[in-house]
């Protein structure tokens, strides 16, 4: 046995594991997009109109409080199905914010690249412009907008997407300066390609994972102000409803009818809850510098 070499044993290479999704930010994907699916759907799954009237079923308890499956939610002081009535302002504050963080993105990036193209007179006004909308009580200008010109949907899209932009403004300028120290957007650029390429095809896309983090983590915001104005009348009008306008109406009815109140309330702390921790996730995935 002694002329028997033991070879130590080496062991065999392991392949890499794949990064699990923790199971807060499944959920958090998993509600953002059931929420999606019943927005795009709205038409389709709710049980009925969102005006319909019954004044024979006013204030019916949802299932489990001695309602009925007819109307799983119970119904509002008219006799609304508040199911129906939850669907259709799924859809209303997810397009609202959706379309004002979009607006906001565009605003902002464009504002950005402005500023680190001309350099200047031009960065310090864009900045100048930045300062303000950030010292600016954006809650109380949303306010006196809406008293003055009314409670139009389109104006109130765009007001909301006229909040955060300057966070973009910052994170474009910023980046956008610091591809140009980096050479190749110089590079391009000397190539004969206009700024609108440069920007466009080379900039944009190797900072697009950044701003697609800023964007989740201002969708919430823009979740909670709309429901915020909606609250206090200032928001979406009916017949169309939303969230807030929920909210707004249910705090009359919340210690005879609590149910009318606690729907959307809960899918608003859900939704802003799901999308933050989506944000969070992203920026921990798509940030070189946190792994």
């Amino acid at each position: 046995m002694s002329g028997l070499a033991i070879e130590p044993a080496i062991a065999a290479p392991t392949a890499p594991r794949r990064a699990r999704l923790p199971l807060l930010v499944a959920l958090a994907l998993f509600w953002v997009v059931l929420m999606l699916a019943v927005a795009l759907a709205a038409d389709w799954v709710r049980p009925f109109p969102i005006t319909a009237l019954d004044l024979r079923h006013r204030l019916v308890p949802p299932v489990g409080l001695g309602g009925d499956w007819l109307h799983p939610l119970g119904t509002d002081e008219l006799g609304r199905d508040v199911l129906s009535r939850l669907i259709a302002s799924i859809r209303m504050s997810l397009l609202i914010a959706f379309g004002a963080t979009v607006i906001s993105a565009v605003v902002g990036v464009g504002l950005g690249f402005l500023a680190a193209h001309f350099r200047g007179l031009v960065e310090q006004g864009v900045l100048a412009l930045v300062d303000f909308q950030a010292a600016m009580p954006f809650l109380i200008l949303a306010l006196a907008v809406l008293a003055f010109f009314g409670n139009a949907l389109p104006l109130l899209i765009c007001l909301l997407g006229l909040n955060g932009w300057e966070r973009y403004a910052r994170i474009a300028r910023g980046l956008a300066i610091s591809a140009g120290a980096q050479g190749y957007a110089a590079a391009v650029r000397q190539l004969g390609a206009s700024p609108w390429r440069v920007y466009g095809r080379h900039v944009l896309p190797n900072i697009a994972s950044t701003l697609i983090v800023s964007m989740t983590l201002s969708f919430p915001e823009i979740i909670l102000l709309e429901s915020g104005l909606s609250f206090l009348g200032l928001g979406v009008q009916p017949p169309d409803t939303s969230l807030g306008n929920m909210v707004g109406y249910g705090r009359e009815y919340l210690t005879r009818a609590p149910w009318i109140l606690l729907a959307p309330s809960v899918t608003i702390v859900l939704t802003t809850l799901s999308v933050s921790l989506l944000g969070d996730w992203l920026r921990d995935r798509l940030d070189p510098t946190l792994r």
